[in-house]
C-alpha cells in the first residue's frame, strides 16, 4: 500500500524505454477480413455503420467545441503541473476527405472502393518520428502486387501530424482524439482474397517483427465481390 502511494496516477514511473506503437484499423467487426458484395448492401452496411459510429467523436462541430486549433508540424508540448487538464488538438473528420463519410455516407463501400482507417496505439509521452511525421504505406502482403493497383491516403499524403503528440494520459488529456490516416482502396482486384499490409514508416518505428503483426504494421484481407 505504501509503495502504491508513491505511484503517479498521471504518468508511468519509468519511461526510459518507450515501446514503438502498435496499430489498429477501423472498421473492425469480425476479425481482420473485410468481405462484402457491392450488389448486396446488407453485406457492407455493417462496416459503414461501424465507421459512422467510430467517427462520431471526430465530427467537426464536436471537435470545434471541445478542442483547439494547433500549429501543424511541431509537437504540442504542454507544461505545468502534471495534474492539470491538458488541451487537445482538433482532428476533424472532414480532414479525411473522401473517407470522411460526409459526401459519400457509404465510405466507398457501395462502389467497391472501401475506406479503412488506421490509428496508432496511445503511448503516454511518446513523440513519434523524432521530429519528422510518421507516414503510412500499403502493399499486397503476399501474392501478386497488381491485385492492389491504387490506394489514396488522407489527410494529405497519409501522415500523422506531430501536433497530436505527445499524449498525456486519459486522466488529464480528457478530450484527446487519436489522429487517423484513412486508406482509400480505389482499385482492388474483385472476387479475390487480397491480403494487405499497411505499415508505419519513420525514425524509431519498428514494423518488421514477424512475431508481432500489430507492431508498426497491420495485416488484413479485402474480399470485394461484385
Amino acid at each position: 500500500y505504501v509503495m502504491l502511494l508513491t505511484l503517479s496516477p498521471y504518468t508511468p514511473t519509468y519511461r526510459d524505454r518507450v515501446s514503438p506503437p502498435g496499430v489498429m484499423i477501423r472498421p473492425y467487426l469480425n476479425g481482420f477480413t473485410i468481405a462484402f458484395n457491392v450488389s448486396q448492401p446488407s453485406t457492407w452496411q455493417p462496416y459503414v455503420d461501424s465507421m459512422h459510429h467510430f467517427l462520431a467523436a471526430y465530427d467537426d462541430k464536436v471537435q470545434e467545441e471541445k478542442n483547439i486549433e494547433c500549429v501543424s508540424g511541431q509537437y504540442f508540448i504542454q507544461g505545468g503541473n502534471e495534474s492539470e487538464e491538458k488541451k487537445a488538438c482538433q482532428f476533424k473528420r472532414s480532414l479525411l476527405q473522401n473517407c470522411s463519410g460526409i459526401e459519400d455516407p457509404t465510405f466507398g463501400y457501395s462502389k467497391g472502393q472501401p475506406c479503412v482507417l488506421l490509428k496508432m496505439n496511445r503511448i503516454i509521452g511518446y513523440r513519434p518520428g523524432a521530429g519528422v511525421p510518421v507516414s503510412v504505406d500499403c502493399r499486397v502482403q503476399k501474392g501478386n502486387e497488381s491485385n492492389l493497383r491504387s490506394v489514396d491516403f488522407y489527410p494529405g499524403n497519409g501522415t500523422f501530424d506531430l501536433m497530436y503528440y505527445p499524449y498525456y494520459g486519459k486522466i488529464t488529456h480528457v478530450n484527446y482524439t487519436s489522429p487517423l490516416v484513412a486508406m482509400h482502396f480505389t482499385d482492388v482486384k474483385k472476387n479475390y482474397l487480397v491480403p494487405i499490409q499497411c505499415s508505419l514508416n519513420g525514425k524509431g518505428i519498428i514494423n518488421d517483427v514477424n512475431s508481432d503483426r500489430f507492431l508498426g504494421r497491420i495485416i488484413f484481407t479485402l474480399s470485394i465481390g461484385k
